[in-house]
């Protein structure tokens, strides 16, 4: 059997992948985390990693519950309890009761958690700014945003219409 690579161009395949808008929006996304994660220890949240402020993003203000969570992130809830185990330890955030459950555990903010909140939502405006001004004004920037939700739409309306069973 013939070796695959000898019928690919190599250089080709190599730079379609680089154009590839899934790869350009990833690599957007991972930029814009890390400038926030930055900016975030540049205001005394040390230690933390993507996978920590991405699991205090999908944390509800009241709370929520680590299998929650973890199917938000899109992994286990033995790999969500270790993440969450590790915000406690840094502070972040706290185990309780699930009032409507005493079966269940509510992970919740804590003060610091409440002044990360406060803290990333300043930031958030902050690279908001700065990214108004690159494109060259605010309104750039709801066109970009509006181009966003237009993809993200038609994603999810073309994952559920595969997701349809198909007819006789």
């Amino acid at each position: 059997m013939a070796d695959m690579r000898s019928f690919i161009d190599v250089a080709q395949l190599a730079e379609n992948r680089q154009k590839y808008i899934g790869r350009l929006l990833q690599g957007a996304a991972r930029a814009c985390s890390l400038h926030a994660n930055e900016k975030l220890r540049l205001r005394g949240h040390h230690g933390l990693s993507l996978a920590h402020t991405t699991l205090l993003a999908y944390l509800d203000l009241e709370g929520t519950r680590i299998t929650v969570l973890a199917e938000r992130a899109g992994m286990t809830k033995q790999s969500m309890g270790q993440l969450v185990e590790e915000l406690e330890q840094h502070g972040y955030v706290a185990r309780q009761d699930d009032p409507s459950d005493r079966r269940a555990t509510l992970v919740t903010f804590t003060e610091a958690g409440w002044q990360f909140l406060l803290d990333a939502q300043a930031i958030k405006r902050e690279i908001e700014e700065e990214y108004a001004a690159l494109l060259g004004g605010v309104e750039k920037l709801e066109e970009l945003r509006a181009v966003l939700n237009l993809l993200i739409t038609h994603a999810e309306s073309a994952s559920k219409e595969a997701d349809l069973p198909k007819g006789p």
